[in-house]
């Protein structure tokens, strides 16, 4: 009689391996060596056999303590064909799936599934929060037979075909194939009269209106997830959740750099040079901004607390105001005249850098 082969060998898995990767182990050799995919390969058959007689012995705690201790003897009539193992008929089941490329539907109440939607909303709204209110086109619970999905005055009665298991079990030799029951859907249940609105799915479609809270300081392309906003579960399940895209518009003054709030202020050549007072504009009104003598072009101020909300609630950011010096373009002739004489007395030639440019030019040609 030849000799049997080591369970965790036949799985290609070290003895500390967990239950998942057991699972997974098995799942691979089921696959790979199942006698569908391998017609007429007997050496594909027996290694199919050993997989699943690896699996039931060291799937089942005591089992696989038996086998670590004493080997093929502690399990002595332990393996074979049969499958009776914990969690075979689980994992059958998705090897049927990537396999036979079927499909199994759960029993019992399940999630309802989740919705997206894109809201617009201006450069302030995101600033201070807003209340909007969205239409959705989604599944909602059946009113006339509240999620049932049964005839108003029956109800949902055990598959008959199944016997409330949801599954047919087909066996062909060595092996067996659970499928989805073709009464019930792998459900368990079925439903003898179905609800006229909603067809049996215990769900209809309705058009509903739903109110979003956008907190203050949200910025552009930032996701929102309203929990229990989405479509119906079936059978008793909950609610899917709605996840809202939010597109913040461009403002016409501000910018932002997370929670810093920007803008720029123009100056006049006089006020930078001599010194002023302006008002500049901030998300709630305008505040006095004092600019000091001799600012240079470029030069930012900082305004504690004008900037935006933070969203983990650590309070306000700061704003930012980036001053702009403007030249004037048309000057009379006195401005020109009384320029020169502000030149002079500097002891600044006219046309400073032009001049230099010019000479830094004929330089160049020379070489």
């Amino acid at each position: 009689m030849a000799q049997k082969r080591d369970y965790y060998e036949i799985l290609g898995i070290g003895k500390q391996a967990s239950p998942e990767e057991l699972k997974s182990a098995y799942r691979k050799a089921a696959i790979q060596h199942h006698p569908d995919k391998n017609q007429g390969d007997k050496k594909a058959e027996e290694r199919f056999k050993e997989a699943t007689e690896a699996y039931q012995v060291l799937s089942d705690p005591q089992k696989r303590e038996a086998y670590n201790r004493y080997g093929h003897e502690g399990v002595r009539g332990a393996g074979g064909p049969g499958f009776g193992a914990a969690g075979f008929e689980d994992i059958f089941g998705d090897i049927f799936e990537d396999f036979f490329g079927g499909s199994r539907r759960r029993r019992g109440p399940q999630r309802g599934g989740d919705l997206q939607v894109e809201v617009e909303i201006s450069f302030e709204q995101a600033a201070f929060g807003v209340e909007k209110e969205v239409g959705l086109r989604r599944e909602e619970s059946c009113s006339a037979c509240k999620g049932s999905g049964a005839k108003d005055g029956t109800a949902q009665t055990t598959c008959a075909t199944c016997r409330g298991t949801g599954q047919i079990v087909a066996s062909s030799g060595f092996f067996s194939v659970a499928r989805p029951c073709p009464r019930c859907h792998g459900r368990g249940t079925f439903i003898e009269e179905p609800c006229d609105p909603c067809g049996g799915d215990g769900r209809v479609t309705a058009d509903r209106k739903v109110k979003l809270k956008i907190p203050a300081g949200v910025d552009n392309g930032i996701r929102l997830r309203m929990t229990g906003e989405g479509e119906a579960g079936t059978q008793g399940g909950p609610r899917g959740d709605l996840y809202v895209d939010l597109f913040v518009r461009a403002h016409e003054i501000f910018t932002r750099r997370g929670t810093t709030l920007v803008c720029e202020a123009p100056i006049s050549f006089v006020q930078a040079a001599l010194g002023a007072e302006i008002d500049v504009p901030t998300l709630e009104g305008t505040t006095a901004l004092k600019i000091p003598v001799g600012t240079q072009p470029g030069k930012i101020f900082k305004l504690k607390g004008k900037g935006l909300a933070s969203l983990d609630g650590r309070g306000l950011g700061d704003m930012e105001v980036h001053v702009v010096v403007e030249t004037p373009t048309h000057l009379s002739d006195k401005q020109k005249d009384l320029l020169k004489q502000f030149a002079a007395l500097s002891g600044e030639k006219v046309n400073p850098l032009s001049a230099s440019f010019v000479n830094k030019m004929k330089e160049l040609f020379k070489k």
